[in-house]
């Protein structure tokens, strides 16, 4: 059964194919059965596969379908490499995109461009299975780049709003940074190590590179480079928040459960290049770190319900980040794992709000709907829950290994493990303020709103939300993958460090029910302040980082575009163009038809090669 691996990523690029082909005319019931059906079968398949590959004991196993491209002794392949690792990530991508296909079927029932939407979304499946799977760098990147384009297909489908348009591009040309920095990574591992076979790269960079090698710091930091902008982190995030723009299943698969976590699976599977370059590891612990501050900070100004989330999944791949970066590699997956149950649960639930309030986004003009949208109240205050690592919540397992790991990492841990700790802080504020808001207090809309929430929308929250309160009790087989190279298990922090790492969260719980629940605290009032309003504008502007980036990189370019409205270089061009069509003119002069003429002129010509030839 191991064999059949590569139906995994077939499967999904079938309904992809069969939907295109059709042109959108298959009756919507076909759509669906194609659509949401072709990803059951890759998820189906997928967990027979798992369960003999664990069965079998076997560290890994390969599987080469055939040669893609042989030039010279490079002979990249589509080949699948099936270890612990690849073993998550094809569980989590088939099985919840399953959950989000299923609750799509719902929420796209209505929309005329159906089969559109679900043939962009098994392309983009295929493409992240193709990613995870691959044994090569090169056909690791040919899914790295399928996810892209599905991304700004997805981001832009409502492309008849030119704002959607807008945020599409901004997604595709902010990721194009990473993924120009990736390819370069990519182009110098070859000239080094002549492969880019994944395992046979990682083996030979560790024979031949000493710690610290000027090589392996380049490569990492190339690599990094790619991860940051698919994985939305510091310097290159500011595309998230504006990919709401698409439909809300969109962000559950793409910007909460899959698309985004590439980057963190990326430095997963080259973490010996990164451990070959300790400096690197770090600056990843640095930069999650960072941005999941600055993301908590920003998702407590928020008031569109997508945006708040976008927010919230910037700040929590910042933790992927920073377990990277302190060497807690599987705690890091497993809070991969654990987020896209959680997350994925909370923006099918404010797909559920949003649709059942009649595309309502902002959460201060609803507002006491926890009895009108009882499903989408119970899974987003499980969801909540585990997103603010309540205890014995998913969230609160994985979360707890990487703040753990930070810990007890020498030099700069404890200030990692602070600024985690506080970010934990400000999660249980942000998460519970928007149960607060939406659910408690009074009705400020639609009142007589009912909940829509059929069968396709309403199992797969059910399911998700078992996923999020008991997640964390998923044992993953990562050891084999991480096991020279991982924290150590056992842990040795005192009942104090833990109790804080416990009651931060709590206690942003607490704070945001005394401003947004009991009123004992007006918001309104601290945001009314000079200093608290200047930092609500500053922290709501995403840290003013669009603005930064138009005034140093938009606005300049704008300024040479109209500078060079009639393109220089095309003038050149143009230049060359009208010499020859005067020397054509020219030349067209001496054809007279008189052959006497060409006589001369032959003559001539003769008698001056000669003489440059006697001269010469």
């Amino acid at each position: 059964m191991l064999d059949l691996i590569w139906l995994l990523p077939t499967f999904p690029l079938l309904g992809f194919l069969i939907l295109v082909l059709s042109s959108g005319n298959l009756p919507k019931k076909i759509v669906a059965v194609v659509g949401v059906g072709s990803i059951g079968l890759s998820f189906l398949t997928a967990a027979i596969i798992a369960v003999q590959f664990l069965a079998s004991g076997e560290e890994y196993f390969i599987k080469e379908v055939w040669v893609w491209m042989s030039v010279g002794e490079f002979t990249p392949g589509f080949s699948f490499y099936l270890d612990g690792l690849s073993l998550v990530m094809m569980l989590i991508i088939t099985g919840v995109g399953f959950l989000i296909h299923l609750y799509s079927a719902g929420f796209m029932a209505d929309d005329p461009s159906y089969s559109r939407f679900f043939a962009y979304m098994n392309l983009f499946v295929a493409s992240m299975l193709m990613l995870v799977l691959a044994d090569n760098l090169v056909l690791l990147y040919l899914g790295w780049e399928g996810v892209g384009l599905c991304s700004y297909l997805l981001i832009g489908f409502w492309y008849e709003n030119p704002a959607n348009g807008y945020a599409a591009r901004k997604a595709f040309i902010t990721t194009r940074v990473g993924d120009t920095s990736m390819a370069i990574g990519l182009f110098l591992l070859f000239a080094q190590l002549g492969t880019l076979n994944i395992q046979d790269m990682l083996h030979a960079a560790e024979m031949q590179w000493p710690m610290g090698s000027g090589l392996a710091v380049a490569t990492s930091l190339l690599l990094l480079g790619g991860a940051v902008g698919k994985s939305a982190q510091l310097p290159l995030q500011t595309w998230l928040p504006d990919a709401m723009a698409g439909p809300t299943p969109i962000s559950a698969l793409i910007h909460a459960a899959t698309m985004v976590t590439a980057g963190v699976y990326l430095i997963a599977r080259t973490h010996i290049l990164f451990e070959l370059a300790p400096n690197v590891q770090l600056l990843v612990a640095w930069i999650g770190l960072i941005t999941l501050l600055m993301a908590g900070f920003t998702a407590m100004t928020q008031h569109d319900i997508k945006r708040i989330l976008a927010y919230s999944t910037i700040s929590q791949i910042g933790y992927m980040f920073l377990g990277l970066g302190v060497g807690a590699w599987s705690a890091s997956v497993f809070h991969l794992m654990t987020h896209a149950f959680f997350k994925a649960l909370l923006f099918l639930a404010a797909g559920t709000v949003i649709l059942s309030l009649h595309h309502e986004h902002d959460i201060f003009k609803m507002g006491g709907k926890r009895k009108q949208l009882p499903i989408a109240f119970a899974s987003f205050m499980i969801g909540s829950l585990a997103l603010a690592a309540f205890p014995f919540t998913s969230g609160y397992f994985s979360k707890d290994e990487i703040l753990i790991a930070a810990l007890e990492m020498d030099g700069p841990g404890i200030w990692l493990w602070a600024g985690g700790v506080i970010g934990a802080f400000f999660t249980g504020i942000y998460s519970f303020r928007l149960v607060f808001v939406v659910f408690f207090g009074e009705s400020k809309g639609h009142h007589e709103a009912k909940e829509v929430a059929g069968f396709s929308m309403a199992t797969p929250l059910f399911i998700l939300m078992v996923l999020a309160l008991f997640g964390g009790w998923i044992q993953i087989p990562l050891d084999a993958v991480f096991g020279h190279g991982e924290v150590d298990g056992e842990h040795h922090i005192s009942l104090l460090m833990h109790g804080i790492m416990i009651g931060m969260p709590l206690l942003g719980i607490g704070v945001s029910y005394l401003f947004f629940m009991s009123k004992t605290f007006s918001a309104d009032k601290l945001v009314a302040s000079g200093l608290g309003a200047a930092l609500h504008k500053f922290w709501f502007s995403g840290w003013g980082m669009d603005a930064l980036y138009k005034a140093v990189l938009i606005k300049p370019f704008l300024f040479l575009a109209r500078i060079n409205k009639n393109d220089i270089i095309d003038s050149v061009y143009a230049m060359v163009v009208e010499l020859t069509r005067t020397a054509h003119a020219m030349i067209a002069k001496t054809q007279t038809g008189q052959i006497r003429w060409y006589a001369v002129t032959v003559a001539a010509g003769l008698v001056l090669i000669i003489s440059l030839g006697v001269l010469l």
